[in-house]
């Protein structure tokens, strides 16, 4: 695992040597200055890792296995899927609420500050369930109803969150700096999740216990992570509406560059619900996005909830091997992050989504014919996960820079919930569709949905070719 480190920090420390000295080309006239701008950033990288370890803790394979252990039905796993996407329907209130705030990231510690905390009322919980006060079913109401009021709180939070790292992070580095800061947290996952998984499963006290100590330390590296928050540049969104309103980024590092039409709104901080909703539905480029990034993620949502149900339950297998093949995803995402970032700066973020995301679209008719064989368990499925971390890398850091691109200076968060609220109702809706499909059909049905997200994962990718992605940097 050493070995590992040494290798993949190294062209870290290169790209963000690089990232540093693009920096000394920012304008004179940028509104953040660049010092300011390098100092976010890497406190955002620094943010990234440690809620990278608050993240395994409280969801992924961990989670998944920890209401394995409790006996949870399949019902329960679809919820634990739905629950984060359904409450973005939330993200337009906190987006309300958060233009009217004075201060980012204050408003970002009453809402993912708050949510991580909540999840101590968990660690309380499985203490109880040892102490004989709690039983496995009260547990599992439990466990969910945290999920539901941390999601909520991060809801609430998301859409600032995003707009305030459009405002900090250069247009032209999008792509390398959040392939960077994804990798900084591939890199985390690639090392810890092992650790955690082998933890949890040779825990003398059992693995609720286990899973317990590890859940502690994760949150206490959340809140850590919070803390980070500190040290990036602080945007007062009321200022940013009035004052940024008629410019392409406040921190682009080539004003001249020209500027993306949706962005030229008048300089008012209060506008009418109407005229907002106008500019929006004029806006084709956006709509076309929402189209297919609410498509795409009913359609992945339809199995992805169940990759690990299907491993734990339907494979009997330890959660030591699950949690070294999500070791492989995390280091091939953490390998390929760099790259996909470098390359999304070159020729754009649309074409390497259409492209990847016919390979993304077809990963799940991987797993049909898979059994509990040696081959399958050590070869097959290694090969698999490390396959999707690499097409999935680029599926998520392209999404990301080109939904900063599409919404204009103006309102952004707003732009964002929008999108946040629609996908997570989308992606809600597909987890519940797939999670009555194995209710019903049990392990067959499993195969049978894999197919059936396969067919609309393609479809989604069509509202693809009639995108147009603003703000690319021409050669």
């Amino acid at each position: 695992m050493d070995s590992v480190q040494v290798e993949t920090t190294a062209p870290l420390t290169l790209e963000i040597a690089q990232i540093d000295s693009l920096l000394t080309t920012v304008s004179p006239n940028s509104r953040i200055p660049k010092d300011t701008i390098r100092t976010s950033l890497k406190a955002s990288t620094a943010d990234s890792v440690l809620a990278a370890v608050y993240s395994l803790g409280t969801g992924g394979i961990l989670l998944s296995n920890f209401l394995v252990e409790l006996g949870a039905s399949p019902v329960v796993f679809g919820m634990l899927s739905s629950i984060p996407m359904l409450v973005n329907l939330i993200q337009p209130l906190g987006a309300y609420l958060s233009e009217r705030s004075t201060s980012r990231f204050q408003y970002s510690l009453r809402t993912h500050g708050i949510g991580r905390l909540v999840w101590l009322v968990l660690v309380i919980g499985i203490a109880s369930v040892s102490w004989g006060v709690f039983n496995t079913h009260q547990l599992v109401i439990l466990t969910l109803l945290i999920v539901l009021l941390s999601n909520l709180l991060g809801g609430l939070g998301s859409a600032s969150w995003l707009s305030w790292m459009a405002m900090i992070v250069p247009r032209r580095l999008r792509g390398r700096y959040f392939g960077i800061r994804n990798s900084a947290a591939s890199l985390t996952n690639l090392v810890c999740v092992p650790i955690a998984g082998l933890f949890v499963s040779h825990w003398y006290g059992g693995s609720l216990q286990g899973y317990g100590i590890v859940l502690l330390v994760s949150i206490l590296f959340g809140i850590v992570g919070s803390g980070c928050q500190y040290f990036q540049v602080d945007i007062n969104p009321q200022l940013q509406n009035t004052s940024y309103g008629k410019l392409p980024q406040t921190s682009e590092i080539q004003p001249e560059v020209a500027k993306d039409e949706s962005s030229e709104v008048p300089q008012s901080i209060h506008i009418p619900q109407n005229q907002l909703a106008n500019s929006i539905w004029k806006n084709s480029n956006f709509l076309i996005f929402l189209l297919y990034f609410s498509f795409w993620t009913l359609a992945v949502n339809l199995s992805a909830p169940f990759f690990n149900l299907y491993m734990l339950d339907t494979l009997d297998l330890d959660v030591s091997y699950v949690t070294i093949y999500n070791s492989l995803q995390a280091g091939a995402n953490l390998l390929m992050l760099i790259l996909w970032g470098k390359l999304a700066d070159k020729i754009g973020n649309r074409p390497i989504l259409i492209c990847i995301g016919i390979l993304v679209a077809v990963t799940p008719m991987l797993w049909l014919g898979i059994s509990v064989n040696r081959l399958d368990i050590w070869l097959w499925l290694p090969l698999l996960h490390i396959f999707l971390g690499g097409t999935w890398a680029a599926i998520d850091l392209c999404n990301n820079n080109i939904q900063l691109g599409i919404a204009p200076i103006k309102n952004q968060s707003i732009y964002f919930a929008i999108v946040g609220a629609v996908a997570g109702v989308s992606g809600a809706l597909g987890a519940t569709i797939g999670s009555f499909i194995v209710q019903f059909a049990q392990s067959g049905g499993l195969l049978g949905l894999f197919a059936l997200s396969s067919l609309f994962r393609l479809v989604a990718i069509v509202p693809l070719m009639f995108l147009q992605e603003p703000g690319r940097v021409r050669d």
